[in-house]
Parts: structure tokens; sequence; C-alpha cells
């Protein structure tokens, strides 16, 4: 009866989490000042221009351009348009073409308040403005500016829902057939991963409305491979120790019972150490990473829940028959053989030092590719394609070598105005001021630089106007990235030891020694620094990046080091159980990597693939986070996991488990090491 309840709790579950989770991406928030932390000068600027007469602005630039230069037929149509959208809506000022040197181009920059706060607004203004400028002939028109760029960050997050839904599937189910060689069982793990994924957006929707839980379209991305690449690993585990059991019980339910038994522990106690060191985000100050952390462990934990009740209840209502054609026959023994992980076990073993040294001197070695790392990520670099806004701001590169396209915008206090504007004007890297708009205390500056937007002499100019004028507020989209990599470093600084301690902590506790939970500690990092080492080499020579995000190496540390814990937690904990057991400390680490090794292989090739299919994406900070977590997790699994920390193993003898009373302790009950489980 019990496996039919839990089954009927599910679907119930599901029909109530359906309709909350279709409505998650209507609360995603993708802007660049939406992700930074709430004391940045630049969200302060965007919130005071919230609370100027007409909100805050979207401003865009109309970009005309010819290759053998502007017709006077070009002039004409530009001059239209421009009045058109200008007839059409409630604009800031009225637009005043500025032609390139070369004569090549003619930009006309718009600003309107009439979209407000709301985003769909803003897109709506965005793709009305499209539909006016219309090029032809020879003549390209591109709408580009920062509202522009905003839309077409919203589009693309939009559109990833289902293509990346569909891919983790096709990927997850790939893997499943070969691994497990039935027509059927792959479909149980696929369903209720599924399952799980509907009910962690409708958790991380309710998390939203309750507690204004920043989501974005990256941490929705994040949430859903870590639902299906976790998930199935917590599948693979049981589903492994499930067919040990049937092999030894008579009735599913009790085999069932005692694969819980088995390795419900170190599932458990893996996606707690996962679901604490993500929530370690809570620490950032950014708000983008902040919110990653409760949505990312939602998701952990959302497939902890659905892989330890709906899988076994399917599994036992199923029975036997659900492994066709390799059914697990009662009293049967599984063929002993030598498998690829005696092998490298063996050679572990024999020289455990050795392969110690090697194998990290490899790791440092490829850690160094992180000094080729390109540079701080530009938003014209943001997208694997180019969109309208993308184009455009190429289009303005290439045009106005000169010049800043792109106005850096100062709030100062409205009685102070007139002496801000002349401050600002005798600043370096300053080319022009202008006033806007005044309310609540408050008046919109517009400065100009004689740098182009985003290069390091607007930033020096940004820097420059934030120290020259006291009491006044310094944004735009220039400024916003300055105060992203700032908060990023400071981010970093600040998380990283709260991670490395939470983690180490968990792992004390639950291995009962300190030099165990070291080891694994060490090694998850050297790790990280080696993936991203590989993506320094990687990522402009082969991708053609251009830039590197600057949450990379956060995120990456925090998903590597949890996510790669949880692998050593598989391999430990089945090294002190046969510890325990009365195997000695060479025999124990040997028979736990035989009898795990199949399992954490079959579950990092899933992780690993789910984290790929992020390269596929159109957003580059997503590919980058996809290709450094993916490399983290083969190398974790295929070189830590089985070759270094088992002849750390064997290496360390007794000593792995000081000062815990395995380190004291000899064995009580002697016995041969035996193998069993997934091959």
């Amino acid at each position: 009866m019990l496996p039919w309840a839990v089954l009927a709790f599910w679907v119930a579950v599901i029909a109530l989490a359906g309709p909350l989770a279709g409505r998650l991406g209507d609360v995603q928030t993708n802007r660049a000042v939406d992700y930074l932390p709430a004391s940045a000068d630049s969200t302060q600027v965007a919130k005071i221009q919230g609370a100027l007469p007409g909100g805050e602005s979207t401003d865009l630039v109309l970009v005309y351009h010819r290759d053998g230069g502007l017709t006077a037929a070009d002039r004409a149509t530009a001059a239209r348009q421009t009045t058109e959208v200008a007839n059409a809506h409630t604009l800031s000022g009225t637009p005043r073409g500025v032609p390139s040197e070369d004569g090549t181009t003619l930009m006309y920059p718009v600003s309107s308040t009439g979209p407000g706060q709301d985003d769909d607004a803003r897109t709506a203004f965005v793709d009305e403005v499209r539909d006016v400028a219309k090029g032809g002939g020879g003549l390209s028109v591109e709408v580009g500016g920062p509202g522009a760029l905003a839309a077409d960050s919203k589009e693309v997050y939009a559109s990833l829902g289902g293509p990346l839904l569909y891919t983790t599937v096709a990927v997850v189910a790939v893997l499943l057939i070969l691994i497990y060689r039935s027509p059927l069982l792959w479909l149980v793990p696929l369903v209720v991963a599924g399952a799980a994924d509907a009910l962690s957006m409708a958790v991380v929707y309710g998390l939203n409305r309750g507690f204004d839980v920043t989501v974005t379209g990256q941490s929705s991305a994040v949430m859903t491979i870590l639902v299906f690449g976790a998930g199935t690993d917590y599948a693979l585990l049981l589903v492994s120790r499930y067919r040990e059991e049937l092999t030894r019980v008579a009735r599913p339910y009790d085999a069932m019972a005692a694969a819980l038994r088995g390795c419900g522990p170190a599932v458990l106690a893996s996606s707690g150490t996962v679901a604490a060191g993500l929530l370690c985000l809570l620490a950032a100050d950014l708000t983008s990473s902040r919110g990653m952390g409760p949505v990312a462990a939602v998701g952990v934990l959302c497939a902890l829940l659905a892989m330890t009740t709906l899988l076994p209840a399917l599994l036992v209502l199923f029975g036997r028959r659900l492994f066709w054609p390799l059914v697990p026959a009662h009293g049967s023994t599984p063929e002993r053989r030598r498998s690829l992980f005696s092998a490298m076990g063996g050679s572990a073993g024999r020289r455990p030092v050795a392969v110690l040294v090697c194998g990290g001197v490899l790791l440092g070695a490829l850690a160094l590719g992180v000094f080729r790392m390109p540079g701080g990520l530009k938003q014209e670099d943001s997208f694997t394609t180019e969109p309208d806004s993308i184009v455009a701001m190429g289009t303005l590169a290439a045009s106005y070598p000169d010049r800043s396209t792109r106005p850096i915008t100062v709030v100062t206090p409205t009685g102070r105005a007139a002496g801000t504007m002349a401050k600002a004007r005798t600043t370096d890297g300053v080319a022009a001021v202008e006033r806007g708009r005044s309310g609540g205390g408050w008046t919109e500056l517009s400065v100009v630089a004689t740098d182009p937007p985003e290069s390091a002499g607007e930033q020096a100019t940004v820097a420059a106007l934030r120290r020259a004028l006291d009491g006044s507020h310094v944004g735009g989209p220039s400024a916003q990235q300055l105060d992203l990599e700032a908060a990023d470093a400071r981010d970093l600084r600040t998380v990283v030891p709260l991670v490395l301690l939470s983690v180490l902590l968990i792992l004390i506790a639950l291995l009962r020694s300190l030099v165990a939970p070291l080891l694994l500690v060490a090694a998850v990092v050297a790790v990280w620094g080696a993936a991203l080492g590989i993506g320094g080499l990687v990522f402009e020579p082969v991708l053609g990046l251009r830039g590197t995000d600057p949450g990379l190496p956060l995120l990456s540390f925090v998903f590597l080091v949890a996510l790669g814990v949880d692998y050593g937690i598989f391999l430990m904990h089945r090294v002190r159980e046969e510890t325990l057991s009365g195997a000695g400390p060479t025999a124990a680490a040997l028979t736990a990597l035989r009898t795990t090794g199949g399992v954490i292989a079959s579950a990092g090739l899933v992780l690993a693939a789910t984290f790929a299919v992020l390269t596929n994406m159109p957003m580059v900070s997503l590919v980058e986070m996809g290709f450094v977590i993916a490399v983290g997790v083969l190398l974790d699994t295929f070189l830590v996991r089985t070759y270094l920390v088992t002849s750390a193993s064997v290496a360390l003898q007794r000593n792995l488990w000081w000062p815990g009373r395995l380190s004291r302790e000899p064995a009580a009950r002697p016995r041969e090491p035996e193998l069993a489980g997934v091959r």
C-alpha cells in the first residue's frame, strides 16, 4: 500500500505545482542593474531614475549605416523614421542625428520614460521602434542602446526554457539507456526527474513571491540542470544498490528497504552538503549570486525528495521485470570479473605516492591556463550570436572610434546641479554634459565620455567622476559593469571561505575524521583550478569567446566544490563501511573503488553531460559556466576520485581517519574484500 500512497501523493503535488511552475518565467529579471547589490552606485542611479517624472528611462540608439557613405535619401529616411517614433511615443527631448566623421553612419539617441518600470512595456517599446526603423537598398538600420540590449537579453533567456529542457532530457535519456541496457528502466528516473523539476520551479516561484528571492534566466537554467544531473546521480546510486539487494532478497519491497538503508545515508549526506555549499551564496553581495543559492539548493533538495520517495515507489510497483532483459534473479551471484576500476585501483595501490605526485603536477600545470583567460566580458560580447542590439554596438564602435556612443548617467541633488555640471565638465575624459529631468530633489545629468563604451578610458572616466562628484551617484551601463566586477571580486573573497568551512564541517561530522575531509576538500579545489585553467586555454582560441564572465570564478567554485565533494562522499562512505567491516586500509580503499567506481563514473558522465548542455546556449556566461563545470566534473570523476583520492587513501593508511577511532583501532573482524555493486 505504501508505494501506491507515495505515487498518489506525487500526482497531487504535480497537479498543484504545474500551474505555478509555468509562471516562473514571468518573474525572471535579467537586466544588469537587477544583478547588482542595492548598495552599488549604479543601482542607486536606477532607483532614483525610477522616482523621477516618467520613471526610469529606456534608452535606445537608432543606427543608420551605408558602407559607401550615406546618401541624401538615407538621411531623409532617418529623419522621417525618427520623427515617426517621436510622434508615437513620449520621448525625452527631440532626437538629433550625430553623423560619423567618415559619413557612413548616422546615429539618433532616443530616450523615453513612457514604458516606466514594466519590463513588458519596455520590450514592447523597443519592438515598436524596430517596426518603424527599417532599412533596405543597401541602407542598414539597427536599434541598439541599453534598452534594446535588455530587450534582446530578455528574449534570449525566455527562449532558453524549452531547448534547455528538451536537450537535457535527451542527453540524460541516451546516457541512461547506455548505462542500464534496458528498454524500460531508463524511463523511470527520467520521469521522476521531470516531476522534481516541476516541483522545484513551483517552489522557486513561491520563494520569489513570498520572500522576493531574485530569479534570473541563469539561475533557472542551472536549477534545471541540477535537478536532472544530481537527481540522476542519486537514481544511479539507488538503482545500483536495489539491483544488488534483489539478488539477496525475494520481495522487491524488502529489497528497496535494504537499498535505502544502505545508500540512503550517503545520498542524504551528499545532497545536504551540496545544498549547504550552495546556500553559502546567500552571503554574496551581488543580487544574482545571492538568488542563485536558494534557487539551486531548491533544485537539489527537490531532486533528493523525488529520488528517495517517488523513484523507490515506482521501482517497487514495477518489480523485477523493469530490469529486463538483465533481470536480477533472487539467489543469483553477480559475475566476478576484472573491471576497469579494478585495474585502476591496482595501479594506484602499487605506487600511490608516484600517482599522487604525477596527478598533482598535472593539475597544477592545467591550472596555469588561468593566466590565459580573456579579459572582462563586455556587454557587446555577452551573446554567442549577434542580435540587433549587438550589431548596432559593433557599427557604432567602428564608426565612432573616438567618442562615446552611450552616455554616463549622473544623478545629483537638484540644489547642487549647476556645481555638479561644472565639476563634471572639468573631469578628465568628459566631452560634454547635458541636464536632464528633475524631481524628488534630484536632477539627472547625461555625461558623454571621450572614449568608447566599456573601454579602459571610459572606465577611468567613471571612476574619476565618482571621486569628483561628492553626494552624487554615477550610473549607466558602463558603470554597472564596473560595479558588477567589483561585487563579484568582493563576493569571491567572502563566499569561498564560507563554502570551504561549511563543507569541511559537514565532512568531519560525517566521516568522523579530520584528514579525510581535508583530503576531499583539497582535491576539489585542485579540480576547480585545473578546470578554470583549461577554460583559459579554450575560451578564446577555440570557442572564440572574447571575454570572461566576472561571476564565473565564484559560481564554478561553489558548484565544483559542492558537487565534487558529493562524489567524494560516495567513495569515502564505502571506504569507511569496508573498514568498519574489518578490511585493512589498502583493501578497503581498493574495494570501495571497485564497488562504487562504476556508479561514480556513470553519475559523473551524466552530470558533466547535463552541464555541457549549457555550452549550446546563446549566452556567453552560460557557455563558460557549462564548460568549466563539465570539465571539472570529468576531471574529478576519472582522475581525482579514482586515482588521486584512492592513492592518498592507500598512502595514508589508518592516518586517513585521524583522529577518529578508526585511526587507532585495528579491524575487529578481518575478512576478504567483496566485489559487489555496479562494475
